[in-house]
This record gives C-alpha cells, structure tokens and sequence, in this order.
C-alpha cells in the first residue's frame, strides 16, 4: 500500500497528532513528514512503511484509492 499525503494528514487529524507525535512515534524526522505531507518529496519505502505501521497500530485503517481516491478510518 502506498501512503499518501493526504492520508497522512488525515489520519493525524483522527488521532489528533501533531507532526511532531508522529515522527517520534514512528522514529523519524519532522522534517520528513512536514515535507511528505507538503508534497515537497516522496518517501522512501522504509519511511513509508514506519509510518503505515504506526498509524495502523494506533487504530488507523488506511483505505485504498477507489472511485473517491484514498482515505483513512478509524477502528
């Protein structure tokens, strides 16, 4: 599963983290998730999955592209 940005800001606003809970929480940057999330550049697959498995494990389902594009739940 990719992550995107969008995604990403989503489901931080679902568990109401900041950028800063998230990359301690998953073991990277701020900067790295502040530029992500701006669309200033891509992760690399390794970040990407730190911070899937992060917002998976606070509860978070991240919803594939469909017919509306990505999206995010809470469980």
């Amino acid at each position: 599963m990719e992550l995107a940005p969008e995604q990403c800001r989503a489901a931080r606003g679902l568990l109401d983290w900041t950028q800063e809970h998230l990359a301690v929480r998953a073991g990277v940057s701020r900067s790295t998730i502040r530029d992500f999330e701006r669309h200033r550049h891509v992760l690399h697959r390794g970040t990407e999955s730190l911070l899937i498995r992060t917002l998976q494990e606070a509860g978070v389902m991240l919803l594939p592209p469909g017919e509306h594009g990505p999206g995010v739940r809470i469980r």
